[in-house]
């Protein structure tokens, strides 16, 4: 029913709509962002023939979520950005500096490698609103062979 109502909303443009429900995703974390996030997985992948690893820790609210498969994809989703990018911040700790340098932003603020008109932090939104519930990407270690 989002879908519908949102094509309506937007007049019948399918990106009009695909923008408003990322807009209501946003204002459904905003809600969620107060909840604690103290389920979730750790997941670990794998690239360039063992040459990378990454293991990432997101949280959730519970672990029915946890188990979910969208929550899954994800968390792979978000690992493999890790991997691609080797960014040095998550972008939501207390202790990350003011301004980040230019040239190496935050993991939530990076565009997403799968689709560079949205950021990973878009990608959380849209996941929060779809499942629910308030979701975290809380710590992650990338491993590079000989580095």
């Amino acid at each position: 029913m989002d879908c519908k109502r949102a094509l309506d909303e937007a007049n019948g443009s399918i990106e009009g709509a695909k923008q408003k429900l990322r807009e209501r995703g946003a204002a459904i974390a905003e809600k969620k962002a107060g909840r604690v996030a103290a389920q979730g997985t750790v997941n670990s992948y794998i690239h360039g023939g063992g040459r990378i690893g990454v293991l990432v820790e997101v949280n959730c609210e519970t672990d029915f979520v946890a188990r979910n498969d969208d929550f899954k994809l994800l968390v792979r989703e978000i690992a493999m950005q890790i991997a691609a990018t080797d960014p040095r911040w998550i972008g939501n700790e207390p202790d990350a500096p003011g301004e980040y340098p230019e040239n190496e932003p935050p993991l939530l603020q990076q565009p997403f490698i799968r689709d560079e008109k949205r950021t990973v932090q878009q990608l959380v939104h849209e996941a929060i609103g779809k499942l629910g519930e308030n979701i975290v990407v809380r710590r992650f270690t990338r491993y590079e062979l000989g580095s």
